[in-house]
């Protein structure tokens, strides 16, 4: 195993060098959990009793209560007014459903990416436009942040211990999607999870790296969303080995978005067209065919079982479900994300949508 070393100066009396001493951060600068700092992060939760218990995290299933999680809030730099939020997200990485056990012990680079909907995000000030994936925002950065230092500190996951991801990706550190609801055309995103429009909601998502989609050209839906669709068959895991099993976030620029809309297309028919249209033959999937490790016999036959083959076509997508279509970033650009997601449902991860109670 490779690691990088280095000669550090001891400073004992430096709370920030004795975060990095205990391993309790991220490999950033954490801001010192001191008590007063605490009580000011659990006043932004003032209905919520210190000592409830959220739950159990995985892989070690520590107890997360609210004041365990106040702490990892403090050090990844939250202000008090995104704590239920945060509390919201650590909801859901505990629920069995979402399985933080393996989102972070597999060794794809799955890190919990979170969409976070309703009057929460102007509540906070999250910056759902230029930028929205990127830096510069305290929420967006610190709110991510803290889910990942609950999942270190409480749920016992460590580079290098039980964390295994062959590679990593920056949204490890932090991974925040703000829908962008007033250029939205369609309602959002959280009202398809179960909730209304005036309620808060953040929906966790075991998901790897952002691929980004240009298409200034197209001028109707169907162009646009043969352009996405042959970007999603072809980028997302690999080429050869098309899997069935993973949910997809696609998150489309305003302007995408405004194309789209402006054929009468709704977020089901986008949903719809890519499932019906992202297929592949079956005989380019065959292992070992120009490369690739294939499509192996059982997964084809498993296939073929659920109906995902068609004319000896093999769909990229379980069901139109398992596409989530968020909107999101500036109004200017007509650049889309799109991020694949690890295993789903029985043999791994479900996203899962919690409550924001502001």
């Amino acid at each position: 195993m490779a690691t990088a070393a280095a000669e550090t100066l001891t400073l004992p009396d430096d709370p920030i060098e004795q975060l990095f001493e205990r391993g309790v951060t991220d490999g950033l600068p954490a801001v010192p959990p001191t008590r007063d700092r605490v009580e000011r992060m659990l006043a932004g939760a003032p209905n919520r009793a210190r000592d409830e218990l959220i739950g159990t995290l995985g892989p070690c299933y520590g107890e997360a209560t609210v004041e365990r999680v106040a702490v990892n809030a403090v050090m990844a730099g939250c202000a008090p007014a995104y704590f239920p939020v945060v509390l919201a997200g650590v909801e859901a990485l505990c629920d069995e459903r979402l399985c933080a056990h393996g989102m972070n012990v597999t060794l794809f680079s799955a890190a919990p990416w979170a969409i976070i909907n309703g009057p929460a995000r102007l509540h906070i000030g999250l910056n759902c436009g230029h930028n929205a994936l990127g830096h510069g925002f305290r929420p967006n950065a610190t709110i991510g942040r803290a889910l990942r230092l609950t999942i270190m500190n409480i749920g016992g996951a460590r580079p290098h211990e039980l964390t295994k991801a062959t590679m990593g990706q920056p949204g490890q550190y932090s991974a925040i999607i703000g829908e962008n609801e007033e250029e939205a055309p369609w309602p959002p995103f959280h009202t398809e999870r179960g909730f209304t429009q005036d309620e808060s909601a953040i929906t966790l998502f075991a998901g790897g790296g952002p691929q980004q989609i240009s298409d200034f050209q197209s001028r109707s839906a169907e162009q646009l969303m043969y352009s996405v669709g042959l970007t999603m068959g072809g980028g997302l895991w690999n080429y050869k080995n098309y899997p069935l099993f993973g949910d997809t976030i696609l998150v489309l620029s305003p302007e995408h978005a405004q194309v789209i809309a402006a054929d009468g297309w709704s977020r089901k028919d986008v949903r719809q067209f890519l499932y019906e249209q992202v297929t592949r033959a079956t005989d380019d999937l065959k292992p070992g065919d120009k490369g690739g490790e294939g499509f192996g016999a059982s997964l084809l036959k498993a296939a073929e079982k659920g109906g995902f083959v068609v004319n000896d076509r093999v769909r990229k997508f379980r069901s139109p479900d398992s596409i989530l279509v968020v909107v999101s970033g500036g109004t200017a650009g007509r650049f889309s994300v799109t991020i694949p997601g690890w295993v789903a449902d029985d043999l791994g991860s479900t996203p899962v949508s919690k409550k924001i109670a502001l």
